[in-house]
């Protein structure tokens, strides 16, 4: 099955379906061999990998350079969070074009103004875009999509910038009838109350993707009963490693050496694994002389 088929079965499943952040192609390698049957490429990872802020300061192009590794390196779809579609709709379809070129499977685009700003950072001052300038956006990057399984996930990020539950519903809905093939409803509260709300009212009319980043305390199990398709766990691969990297960089920095940190990392043989080394040895003795 296609990449952009499996995606597009996982988003439309009865069941509640999840996938894992990761930001390059080891990572996403590792979400693979863990059990998720997809990955999100997470604008905030892949820019906090590069050392830079999510803030569009990396291009679209070395966004895309990173998800071909990606894609590389793995057998299930990616979904790309694509910020606001780097620019109008015009860098929106290209991205579209670039991206099923690629082998990814779908991109979520975010209803606010680029350069974008993360949505957990002074949230209230963001404005959002205008609601008819971003359904076109939809249009545009629908009408450029060859693969019809391709997904698009239009995110409302009412809910974030301060406005109600009538404002996250108009979006919604005007979004669904530009052609989305989900939205993503986002909150920033400490609970699920937003998407709660937001359930209720919508009627499942087109299937409902979530973050849990900052509710992470509700059971899941909650999400299920509220029928929402698909979690992302958005960004705890990146979050974990810079964890560890302090831990280590810092003990070897305060013991100038490495007996302290050798029992708690990964082997080199476990890189070399991840690394595919062991197929190409059996590829040189095939095409080799």
């Amino acid at each position: 099955m296609k990449k952009t088929q499996q995606l597009k079965q996982m988003i439309g499943s009865k069941h509640l379906e999840f996938i894992m952040e990761a930001h390059n192609g080891l990572s996403a390698k590792i979400v693979e061999e863990a059990g998720f049957k997809g990955i999100w490429a997470s604008g905030l990872s892949i820019s906090a990998a590069m050392g830079v802020r999510d803030n569009n300061e990396a291009s679209w192009t070395q966004v895309l350079e990173v998800l071909e590794f990606m894609s590389d390196a793995t057998s299930i779809p990616i979904l790309l969070d694509g910020d606001t579609g780097y620019g109008n709709f015009n860098n929106a379809r290209r991205l579209v074009k670039k991206l099923e070129q690629r082998g990814i499977a779908g991109v979520c685009i975010e209803d606010k103004l680029f350069p974008k700003t993360n949505s957990f950072i002074n949230a209230k001052a963001q404005p959002l875009a205008d609601m008819d300038e971003f359904c076109g956006k939809i249009k545009a990057m629908k009408d450029t999509q060859t693969d019809e399984d391709f997904m698009l996930v239009a995110r409302v990020e009412a809910f974030i910038t301060g406005w109600g539950i009538e404002e996250a519903l108009r979006r919604a809905e005007a979004y669904r009838l530009a052609g989305a093939d989900a939205v993503l409803i986002h909150s920033k509260r400490s609970d699920s109350s937003e998407i709660e709300a937001f359930m209720k009212e919508w009627g499942g009319r087109l299937p409902v993707v979530i973050v849990p980043t900052k509710y992470y305390s509700t059971p899941t199990v909650r999400f299920q009963e509220l029928g929402i398709s698909l979690v992302i766990w958005a960004n705890h691969n990146l979050r974990a490693s810079i964890d560890a990297m302090k831990k280590v960089t810092g003990q070897i920095f305060q013991d100038n050496g490495l007996v302290q940190v050798e029992g708690k990392i990964a082997t080199v043989e476990e890189v070399f694994r991840l690394q595919g080394a062991e197929e190409l040895k059996k590829a040189e003795k095939k095409y080799l002389p």
